[in-house]
């Protein structure tokens, strides 16, 4: 599966699976996980037979959240660590010319809901739930929480979430935009891994640079995102995987995506 201690790798169909893999403490986010999920993100960034990849967890949930035994591990301060350990995870994710699916099997907490909802699509069990317990133990969100739970919410009910440490249940984060599908937990992986494969066979170019529309469109001014679209789809237009799909439009035929 892979050479990794707390996380496990796999590529099948053009799909990479990421599963966070230390189910004695539901798999808090450890320095050891932290180092081993940037070279697993750098694995699918440079693997060009991987178009989609899924972030998950084995066992009973995604993960607890940080490894809260281990402190601050050598930094002297969070912002040190988050900068060499956390964010260029999260940053790897929201760069990626590939799309990221996260699966949340059960509780996913604290900055690992962070770093799921940075994930292009979200996939939740039916009795999964994110969870931000900062306020509860005297902190603030990190991991760009405040950021997905405001954009998601709004700013009212994102600071409720925030000041009560609260349990987003899977139906109530299909019905606000946090999750695109809820699907029985027997079912996660199986669901998650068919609709990767199904988006793998779309145009990987189109979708690195319509990734980048929806994200400008987020901080960016109706001008901005009209410009980019423009000279994106000149990039676009110019490809071959378009150039077959026009081709087979006409043919009534499906396209075949080569990603050139």
């Amino acid at each position: 599966m892979s050479d990794y201690q707390t996380i496990d790798y796999s590529v099948t169909n053009r799909v990479a699976t990421i599963t966070l893999n230390n189910p004695k403490t539901m798999n808090a986010i450890s320095q050891q996980m932290r180092r081993e999920l940037i070279d697993a993100t750098s694995r699918v960034a440079a693997d060009d037979d991987v178009r989609i990849a899924i972030l998950t967890g084995a066992g009973r949930g995604f993960t607890s959240g940080t490894d809260l035994s281990e402190g601050l591990t050598g930094y002297e301060k969070f912002t040190e660590q988050f900068q060499e350990e956390y964010k260029p995870i999260i940053k790897a994710i929201e760069n990626s010319s590939k799309l990221y699916i996260s699966a949340i099997n059960g509780v996913c907490a604290g900055i690992g809901a962070g770093i799921a909802l940075t994930c292009d699509f979200t996939v939740m069990a039916d009795n999964a739930c994110f969870y931000f317990p900062f306020a509860g133990i005297a902190l603030v969100p990190d991991g760009g929480a405040s950021y997905q739970l405001v954009q998601a919410l709004g700013y009212k009910r994102a600071m409720q979430a925030y000041v009560e440490s609260e349990r987003l249940s899977a139906e109530f984060c299909l019905e606000k935009g946090l999750a695109n599908k809820v699907v029985t937990a027997d079912n996660l992986l199986q669901e998650a891994q068919a609709w990767a494969e199904k988006l793998a066979a779309g145009a990987p170019i189109a979708q690195k640079l319509g990734k980048q529309c929806m994200q400008r469109s987020l901080t960016g001014n109706l001008d901005e995102v009209l410009d980019l679209e423009a000279r994106l789809q000149d990039i676009a237009g110019a490809t071959e995987d378009y150039a077959s799909a026009v081709a087979a439009f006409f043919n009534k035929q499906q396209p075949v995506f080569k990603g050139c």
